[in-house]
């Protein structure tokens, strides 16, 4: 049987811990590889491009496989759906630590990023379902709060596992932690089934309805242009600091402890005030101030350790900050029981999004004298565009 929604305030708070928890280890399994990057080019002996593509291939399958659940997710509990795709995704994680080369790890990112994805569009979905309009905002935050935890403890640890075990070690953690999530999340997640009450049609009709309203266009831009905003630098952060800025790579950890123990408390507060003051308005107001930790962490000298980690934490707390009532806005823009098809597909989108910023940013950059990345600076010109695209986007938006 479904459980009413919405939900007691307890078990809301639980439903949304545990669907943090699932969104942490998607987060690090992704973000690990790329302050990974460094050690992976030098084991591998693979050019900054085809590190572009580890990150990419993650995102590309998650884009394929979000295509294709696009067209089923619906006719689905919430609940058994997302235990399914998390399966997949550990499944996949296990893999990537048992990469014994290159194209295998390649592979095993495939698979982690196609079950990955679809787990994350379908948490949106349930977030979407069980939490009322007015604590969206709120409920964001602590969703995107699994950002930080993944910045603050997951990407030091990893660092720190794979300096003294190798570079596998991380992946063996993430595979273990989603063992244990997954038979927490069989025994507090509720049924989720009211969206099946509703009168289904054939698969080709439910598409032609998501894709049929120009407002859900608007979405899936809105979502694609946010993406790419931050995924023309993020997959590079890393290298740059230590290539282009002097940082080493014993003092990574400390560029993610401080992103993420700063994000952790703003993430939050963004997620009240989009609730308070208006999505539109505070996604406006985030969206202008990431522009310049993009356009100066891009082109960032040689500086002291402590300069670069007031940039990096500027660049984290605001670049994914807008997430927060962007996410929000897109959510509200579709009606429940079209919301895990449009979602997938939104979910598909960004991940194609963030997987050709990071192929473009990967073409653009070039090794140069002594490893330096090169036209690092024109890719965070880019992501600045993106960002006043967004911002047009998003007025146009409207609530379903």
């Amino acid at each position: 049987m479904a459980s009413r929604f919405p939900l007691p305030a307890r078990q809301e708070r639980i439903l949304l811990y545990v669907l943090a928890a699932i969104q942490f280890t998607h987060i690090l399994d992704f973000m690990i590889v790329m302050p990974l990057g460094p050690r992976l080019m030098e084991i591998f002996r693979i050019t900054p491009a085809q590190f572009g593509l580890i990150v990419s291939t993650y995102t590309f399958s998650a884009g394929l496989f979000g295509l294709v659940a696009a067209w089923f997710l619906d006719r689905f509990d919430r609940k058994q759906a997302l235990l399914w795709l998390y399966l997949g995704f550990g499944a996949g994680t296990l893999a990537c630590a048992l990469a014994p080369n290159y194209h295998f790890l390649i592979a095993a990112r495939f698979l982690a990023g196609g079950f990955g994805g679809v787990a994350s569009a379908t948490i949106l979905a349930v977030i979407g379902d069980a939490i009322p309009p007015q604590r969206r905002g709120q409920a964001m935050g602590t969703l995107f709060s699994s950002f930080s935890l993944a910045s603050i403890a997951g990407v030091p640890a990893g660092l720190f596992l794979a300096n003294h075990l190798g570079w596998h070690a991380p992946f063996y953690l993430l595979a273990g932690l989603s063992v244990a999530i997954i038979i927490m999340a069989a025994k507090v997640l509720p049924s989720m089934r009211d969206h099946l009450a509703k009168e289904k049609g054939r698969p080709w009709d439910d598409m032609k309805a998501v894709l049929g309203r120009s407002n859900h266009w608007l979405a899936f831009g809105l979502t694609i242009v946010m993406t790419m905003a931050g995924f023309m630098i993020i997959p590079y952060l890393s290298p740059s600091l230590v290539a282009n800025v002097g940082i080493s790579n014993d003092s990574l950890p400390l560029i993610y402890l401080f992103g993420g123990g700063a994000n952790f408390f703003s993430m939050r507060y963004i997620g009240r005030l989009s609730d308070r003051l208006g999505l539109l308005r505070v996604f406006t107001a985030v969206s202008i101030i990431a522009m310049f930790p993009i356009l100066i962490i891009s082109h960032l000298p040689r500086v002291p350790l402590w300069a670069a980690l007031i940039t990096s934490t500027c660049f984290m707390v605001f670049t994914s900050g807008r997430f927060i009532p962007g996410m929000a806005m897109v959510t509200n823009s579709v009606e429940g029981r079209h919301r895990g098809s449009f979602m997938s597909l939104n979910s598909a989108f960004q991940q194609f999004a963030s997987g050709i910023a990071s192929l473009l940013a990967g073409a653009i950059i070039t090794s140069g004298t002594g490893g330096r990345l090169e036209h690092y600076g024109t890719v965070g010109i880019i992501g600045a565009g993106c960002i006043l695209i967004s911002l047009f986007l998003a007025k146009k938006l409207k609530p379903a």
